[in-house]
C-alpha cells in the first residue's frame, strides 16, 4: 500500500510550459533507479498495464520507445535523451502518439531533501500554448498521478 497519497503539484507558469513537482518518501538513490533502470520503470510508468519496451538506450543521444496497453487502447511514447547527469537531471524529448509530431522537452531534476525523501521537478516545454493545452486536455494529469502512485508503491516495497 502506498504511504503517499498526494497528487503532483502541476502548474502552468508560462504559456508554453507545464511545471510538475512531487515529493517521494524514498532516498535519492532509489528514486533515481526507478527512473533510470528499465526493469523498475516498467513497474510504475504504465500503472500495471501491459507495457512493451521497443527501445531503451539510457545515454545521451539514446532513443526510447514504449507502448502502454491500457483500457483505452495502445499509447506509444518516445523520445531521445539530451542530457543525463546521474542522480541530478534528465533532459529528454517526449512525443505521444496521440499528438504525433508535437514534441515536448522534459527537464527532470532530482533533489535530495536530506531526510530520506526526494523531490522530483519536471518542466515540460512545448512549441506552442495550444500544444501544452492539448496535452493537459488529453488527461496528462490523471495519467501522471496514477503513475506516481504506482511509483510510491514500488518505492515502499523496496524500502
Amino acid at each position: 500500500m502506498s504511504t503517499t497519497t498526494r497528487d503532483a503539484d502541476i502548474t502552468t507558469p508560462v504559456d508554453r510550459e507545464i511545471h510538475i513537482e512531487r515529493i517521494f518518501d524514498a532516498p535519492l538513490d532509489r528514486v533515481w533507479d526507478a527512473y533510470s533502470r528499465i526493469e523498475l520503470l516498467v513497474q510504475w510508468w504504465a500503472q500495471g498495464n501491459r507495457f512493451d519496451v521497443e527501445r531503451w538506450e539510457f545515454r545521451k543521444g539514446g532513443h526510447y520507445r514504449f507502448v502502454d496497453h491500457s483500457e483505452g487502447g495502445p499509447h506509444g511514447f518516445e523520445g531521445r535523451f539530451r542530457e543525463i547527469t546521474p542522480k541530478e537531471r534528465i533532459v529528454q524529448s517526449f512525443e505521444w502518439d496521440g499528438m504525433p509530431a508535437h514534441v515536448a522537452i522534459d527537464a527532470t531534476t532530482f533533489v535530495d531533501l536530506g531526510d530520506g525523501r526526494t523531490k522530483v521537478v519536471t518542466v515540460s516545454q512545448f512549441h506552442t500554448p495550444g500544444e501544452r493545452d492539448g496535452m493537459l486536455q488529453a488527461g496528462m494529469s490523471e495519467g501522471l498521478n496514477a503513475s506516481y502512485r504506482a511509483l510510491d508503491d514500488l518505492l515502499a516495497k523496496s524500502a
